[in-house]
């Protein structure tokens, strides 16, 4: 009985690290989404976009706020920052990712960052 109880709580320890590890690492790849967005070199977001907490924004694209209601899929909002042409072919937003200006996985850094505005 007590081997029971302990197997258990080593279960409910390991599973509360788990969680911690997965909130610390996913609060790494939003810090490294907006750094990318930020970046005057890679995303430079705030070139177009308002974005709550951005410095020197532009307006010609809409307002980075609500993402998850405007974006419900996330594969529509990656395939939005990757090339937004599919939609709008008179966009002015850059093909992030078919310029390669971004990398898949920045996208997926960058989109991860966007789903918490």
């Amino acid at each position: 009985m007590k081997i029971i109880k302990v197997l258990l709580m080593s279960a409910c320890l390991l599973a509360q690290a788990a969680i911690a590890d997965t909130d610390v690492q996913k609060a790494q790849k939003v810090k490294q989404g907006q750094e990318l967005a930020f970046d005057r070199k890679k995303g430079n977001c705030l070139a177009c976009h308002y974005v709550q907490g951005g410095t020197l924004m532009g307006t010609a694209g809409p307002p980075l706020v609500a993402m998850k209601a405007r974006f419900p899929k996330r594969e529509v909002l990656f395939d939005q920052v990757s090339d937004a042409r599919i939609k709008n072919n008179k966009t002015i937003m850059p093909p992030f990712g078919s310029h390669e200006i971004l990398s898949k996985q920045e996208i997926e850094l960058v989109v991860t960052w966007l789903y918490t505005l």
